[in-house]
């Protein structure tokens, strides 16, 4: 047996990577070490609603110096006076749409039940004599002179995050309506209870169709939900009976020509002035209704302005503004990146769709009178801030949407 002199072979080393594969590894580590910005900082998604948001406000302060113009002049000696307090207002809201919109929401999620907690002691410390500031007969307000806060507005977004909240930790028990629909209820019922002894119909409608749709969305039972609803309806057709002046708004949204001078006249005239604008209006701050023809020209009736002075097809566009809204928070809800942020941007978007159609509704004479202000639009500080902090939440579920 013969044994091979010869040295082993060299075996081939790998080539090594060219200078373009190199810098492409060393970008892709570095792109590793980087953490990623939010997927949906700059995507049409969150641009849509930060667009429609700002271009409602525009809207809103502009309505608001036209309609109020006369009885500023009036009351105050400055037909500015509405108009500045609004600007104010929108500024402060401003800086609570940035705040709300650049902190996760998610970091909300341990303070929900304290939020609610102080909601409901605000609530009923409306209630209290000497604190409560009453105004048209309701006692719906707390502070003095021109700051006033209404507490049943922050109401409605406390309980939201306190609904989402608990929904999203049981979202895997759902079929068990004791542990989700009935803790639900209660906090719903304690905070409707507060609210419509100011007495405040129009809100607790709103609330209760927040909380409803955000109980359908999460999954709850349907047959529940069927009662509850009906229940619901029946309860606020009873409180509208039972009560003196809700009964006399009722019959006047029925036939408001049967008491032309008393019950009726607001939707009378705010019926005359939508006709009156015709297709394209008579133009900015030509209307005649806010010259002491419309009560509350620049608050719950707004849109009847709007129609006068801009005409069916300003009316058509504020209409669709809002409903481009709803189909960009329906978005943001099914790109959520967790069941929380969803039911977030569901509560959220429900809140601004209902408001905006038991508003316009009213002042078209389709529903009965409620005093529920336009989101974004009407003027008033307390609905404003608390819309402005609710747009900011849902600006930041749509900057994480998947």
């Amino acid at each position: 047996m013969t044994t091979s002199l010869r040295p082993p072979r060299p075996r081939p080393s790998a080539p090594r990577p060219s200078s373009r594969v190199r810098v492409a590894a060393g970008s892709r580590r570095a792109r590793r070490s980087v953490p990623a910005a939010p997927p949906g900082r700059r995507s049409d998604l969150f641009l849509g609603i930060f667009a429609l948001v700002v271009v409602l406000n525009l809207i809103g302060l502009l309505m608001v110096l036209s309609a109020s113009a006369v009885d500023a002049l009036y009351e105050h000696g400055s037909p500015w006076y509405q108009f500045t307090r609004q600007f104010i207002w929108l500024l402060v809201g401003a800086v609570v749409l940035v705040v709300t919109m650049r902190i996760d929401y998610r970091r909300w999620r341990p303070w929900t039940g304290w939020m609610l907690v102080v909601s409901l002691v605000l609530l009923a410390a409306v209630l209290v004599p000497g604190l409560g500031v009453e105004v048209n007969g309701a006692s719906r307000w707390l502070g003095a002179g021109p700051i006033r806060i209404q507490p049943s507005e922050l109401a409605k977004l406390t309980v939201l995050l306190f609904v989402a909240d608990l929904l999203a930790r049981r979202s895997h028990r759902m079929h068990e309506s004791r542990l989700t629909i009935l803790p639900v209820m209660v906090v719903f019922g304690l905070t409707a209870a507060l609210i419509m002894a100011q007495p405040n119909l129009g809100t607790t409608v709103i609330l209760g169709s927040i909380v409803f749709v955000m109980l359908f969305v999460a999954g709850a039972r349907l047959k529940p939900l069927a009662i509850l609803g009906a229940a619901g309806t029946a309860l606020a057709g009873l409180a509208a009976v039972v009560e003196p002046y809700r009964y006399r708004r009722l019959m006047a949204f029925r036939d408001p020509w049967a008491d032309p001078l008393n019950t009726g006249y607001q939707t009378i005239q705010s019926q005359v002035g939508i006709a009156s604008g015709g297709l394209v209006g008579v133009g900015l701050g030509v209307g005649r209704a806010k010259w002491g023809f419309l009560p509350f020209p620049h608050t719950d009736f707004i849109f009847a302005i709007i129609g006068e002075e801009f005409g069916l097809v300003g009316s058509l566009v504020v209409v669709t503004l809002f409903l481009s809204l709803g189909v960009l928070g329906v978005r943001t809800a099914l790109r959520a990146p967790d069941t929380f942020g969803m039911l977030v941007a569901t509560g959220v978007t429900a809140w601004l769709l209902v408001q905006a159609f038991v508003n316009i509704g009213a002042v078209v004479g389709s529903l009965p009178i409620t005093g529920v202000p336009l989101p974004f639009v009407s003027f008033g500080g307390s609905s404003l801030l608390v819309t402005m902090a609710a747009a900011g939440l849902l600006l930041n579920v749509a900057r994480q949407a998947r």
